[in-house]
């Protein structure tokens, strides 16, 4: 067989099938560490810069394994991109006869069951909905694989796709009518014949906690999982390995039960109005919060006046509820379902009322909490520590574990990563990005602006880099740490470039999709986009319209945020510093995350401004920009304008 040489060679198979390729060394050396991994099965941690090629550099050796690959992605948009893109170029080039598939979690799969109810209950809040549910329905006769990704015709957030498609807890499973010709499982049935199957993180937890049929078959049969965007685990992983429950959930279920109900038990003439109090009993208990999405830690619930009777309300209804279900069971699948699921959702408020671990939380304790969003109230428990829990789902079957992203490593340093996912005995290496960053692009730290928590903060931001902007011609990032200085930069940027009869367009994250936002940014060439968190990672915006990004704090997490304060306390009381050891080292990822939406490729060059006077004046400030890439430093506004112009002389 070839060698990694050959493949990566500038005469080799990637660069005699793909245009413009190149050989990086980083690439290579990635290749060749990742293929040892997979040979031994090691656990490896990479780290690859921006522009090192690292996609390539894990599939070309997962390609040769010949063995069976799980690929987790961190969102949807770069599965479909692995797997309609990347993956084909790849082995394409290789000529390598292996078989992909892509699997996504149910909400994404059609289910022919629930678009036919839905389509003869007919009980749409619009004239709108009712054209998207038509259009599905065309789609659903015409589509292989039924993924709602393909669907061009109604757009992601139709409340439609939450009655056409199923859940884990109304999936009917064998007793399903149309069982044989099920999307989920002829995509799952793909998944196991597959060679490689690209999944993204949220699916690969929820499927390994909670045992659903996906991952629990594929794993025990693949010989390696490689993580892309592996900086997001953290995260996901403790979402899943905690316990949570939703005022959602309990909505869904009496909207199910009624409609199965209509079609097969007319004549209980209980359920509608136990389907109505237990509606009431889950929007009482929602309404025992502000309107506004905040997170709420458990004394600030408690304190809250209603919420505990109305808790044991809810509680009281699911008893009833379930209890009237048992008697309907026997007289359809859907009926049988329902009453599964009340039970399942007691237990689930019961259990987090009282307090009590799920299983697998076993460990070093969790935190109690709540989410509310506009119309739901999600009840979490989240462990405090996940590195255990994670040991425990990688023991067993040996194989290869690889970790990757562009942002891991805090000055080269992979502990707190390693230490936070349970990684003990990993292999770590580092690439830097083959950009010239020296020449490419300079960090700017503006002097005299006040701390980032004096009242006019955002104003002295906003004044500070307008002059950056001008002479940018625009073409800027605004990442904001809070969505309130989002709106209130957007309102301040909108009034300055007013005042100066400057017509560079003005976007604001949440005025359309986000892939909308950034087609517009492309097409626009000029524009100015104010966004936060979700424009943080993951946008690539190459060339020229994108010239300039503005941070303007460092980006810690809030501290009242209930499962971080609990990890704080936590570790504080055992002694270590957890300022150093865990709020420093995520906010420095992302930094680093930011900063990487500025130079994209070799020609790019531009400017990354931080805001934040911290970046200077505290001692820790050294470890943020150390982390960066090596930006030509200043803190002098007429060097950032020279730049510029000197892009526009050449």
């Amino acid at each position: 067989m070839y060698s990694l040489t050959d493949v990566f060679a500038p005469e080799g198979l990637l660069a005699s099938s793909i245009p413009g390729y190149r050989l990086r060394a980083q690439q290579l050396e990635m290749a060749e560490r990742v293929a040892a991994a997979l040979a031994e099965n090691r656990v490896l941690v990479a780290e690859a810069g921006t522009g090192t090629g690292k996609t390539y550099a894990y599939l070309v050796p997962a390609l040769r394994s010949g063995g069976k690959v799980i690929v987790s992605t961190g969102t949807k948009t770069l599965q479909d991109q692995l797997f309609n893109r990347d993956l084909p170029t790849v082995r394409d080039a290789l000529k390598a006869p292996v078989k992909i598939a892509l699997l996504k979690g149910r909400a994404n799969y059609v289910c022919h069951y629930h678009l036919a109810r839905a389509l003869t209950d007919g009980r749409f809040l619009s004239k709108e909905d009712a054209g998207h549910a038509r259009a599905i329905n065309r789609f659903a006769k015409e589509t292989r694989t039924g993924d709602k990704g393909e669907c061009n015709d109604v757009p992601e957030g139709s409340p439609v796709w939450g009655m056409v498609t199923s859940t884990r807890e109304n999936c009917l499973g064998q007793d399903c009518p149309n069982h044989k010709e099920c999307f989920v499982l002829n995509a799952r049935r793909e998944a196991l014949d597959a060679d490689v199957v690209v999944v993204n993180h949220h699916l690969f937890f929820a499927d390994v906690m909670l045992k659903d049929e996906g991952m629990a078959e594929l794993l025990p049969a693949c010989n390696a999982v490689i993580f892309d965007e592996a900086h997001q685990l953290p995260e996901t992983a403790s979402l899943f390995f905690g316990d949570s429950v939703s005022t959602a959930q309990v909505n869904d279920l009496a909207r199910d039960a009624k409609l199965e109900g209509i079609a097969s038990a007319r004549d209980c003439l209980d359920l509608p109005p136990a389907c109505a109090n237990l509606e009431k009993a889950a929007k009482d208990l929602r309404l025992t919060l502000s309107v506004d999405p905040a997170r709420y830690s458990l004394p600030q619930l408690e304190a809250r006046p209603g919420f505990d009777n109305l808790l044991a309300g809810l509680i009281n209804q699911l008893e009833h509820f379930a209890a009237l279900m048992e008697t309907q069971a026997e007289r359809s699948e859907g009926l049988e379902s329902c009453w599964q699921r009340s039970l399942e959702l007691l237990a689930g408020f019961r259990r987090w009322r009282a307090g009590e671990q799920p299983a697998e939380g076993e460990g070093p304790g969790s935190v109690r909490w709540g989410e509310a969003t506009t119309y739901s109230l999600q009840l979490n428990a989240t462990p405090l520590a996940i590195g255990e829990i994670f040991r425990k789902q990688m023991s067993g079957h040996p194989r290869a574990w690889i970790f990757t992203s562009a942002t891991l490593a805090v000055q080269k340093d992979f502990g707190h990563y390693c230490a936070e996912m349970g990684l003990l005995e990993a292999e770590s290496a580092c690439w830097d990005s083959p950009f010239d960053y020296g020449n490419q692009a300079v960090l700017y730290a503006p002097q005299g602006l006040p701390e980032p928590n004096s009242p006019g903060f955002i104003e002295a931001v906003a004044n500070a880099a307008f002059p950056v902007v001008k002479a940018s011609g625009g073409r800027a990032f605004f990442l904001c740490t809070s969505l309130r200085a989002m709106r209130r930069m957007h309102e301040l940027l909108q009034d300055k470039l007013e005042a100066a009869g400057l017509d560079y367009p003005l976007l604001l994250q949440g005025e359309g999709s986000k892939n909308e936002l950034l087609e517009r940014f492309r097409r626009l060439g000029n524009a100015i986009l104010v966004g936060s968190q979700s424009f943080w990672e993951g946008v690539d915006v190459r060339g020229e319209a994108l010239s300039l990004v503005v941070i303007d704090k460092l980006p810690f997490a809030p501290p009242d945020d209930p499962v971080l304060s609990a990890r704080i306390e936590r570790m504080n009381r055992e002694g270590r510093n957890a300022f150093m050891e865990y709020q420093l080292p995520r906010a420095v990822i992302n930094v680093k995350q930011g900063a990487g939406r500025l130079i994209r490729d070799e020609s790019d060059r531009g400017v990354l401004m931080i805001c934040d006077p911290r970046l200077i004046t505290k001692p820790y400030g050294k470890r943020v920009w150390r982390s960066l890439p090596p930006m030509k430093r200043t803190r002098e506004l007429s060097e950032v304008i020279d730049f510029f112009e000197a892009g526009v002389a050449a």
